[in-house]
């Protein structure tokens, strides 16, 4: 199998790794690179555990090649976090108990964060709609719908205050 060298920039630091032309970007973030936070779901684009932002767009990471990212910059849910800072999504999360197991929240953060990049005040219909490439077996998606609204409020509001923690929603797994 021919390998070839990549060079990513993930969460604001530079990397360099060879992988093998068929190495997804997944299996590249987290066996090579050792990036917990997109999980590994049902490889074939499905379940969205495993979205990122990829130059930022929101993408499934097991539907691109470590090779198609050469030069890209990578965002994880982790990467989201400033410091002990959680983003507004990570923090909505957190207090709106929109997880359980976790195993999916990284991918709908970072499909959260999509929306909102792009759209600030969402219905619950356009944040069902957004979220519908991801897929939650435990929660049964009221919270993380809660979780995008509230996230929405906050950041169409500069006052808000963000409370440090330990292990952000999404960081991984």
């Amino acid at each position: 199998m021919t390998s070839h060298d990549i060079n990513l920039t993930v969460d604001g630091t530079d990397e360099e790794l060879i992988v093998e032309a068929r190495t997804l970007l997944v299996h590249a973030l987290r066996d090579e690179l050792g990036y917990t936070a997109p999980n590994v779901g049902c490889e074939s684009g499905k379940c969205g555990a495993c979205t990122v932002h990829l130059d930022g767009e929101a993408v499934k990471s097991c539907t691109v090649l470590a090779v198609q990212a050469d030069g890209s910059e990578v965002t994880t849910a982790a990467g989201l976090a400033e410091g002990d800072d959680l983003h507004p999504i990570q923090q909505a999360f957190r207090e709106e108990h929109g997880l359980q197991c976790g195993y999916c929240t990284p991918g709908m953060v970072m499909t959260a964060t999509d929306l909102l990049e792009t759209e600030s005040d969402p219905d619950r219909d356009e944040i069902r709609t957004a979220l519908k490439g991801n897929v939650c077996r435990c929660t049964g998606y009221q919270n993380i719908v809660d979780a995008v609204e509230s996230a929405a409020e906050d950041l169409r509001d500069p006052n808000t205050v963000e409370t440090p923690t330990e292990n952000p929603p999404g960081g991984g797994n």
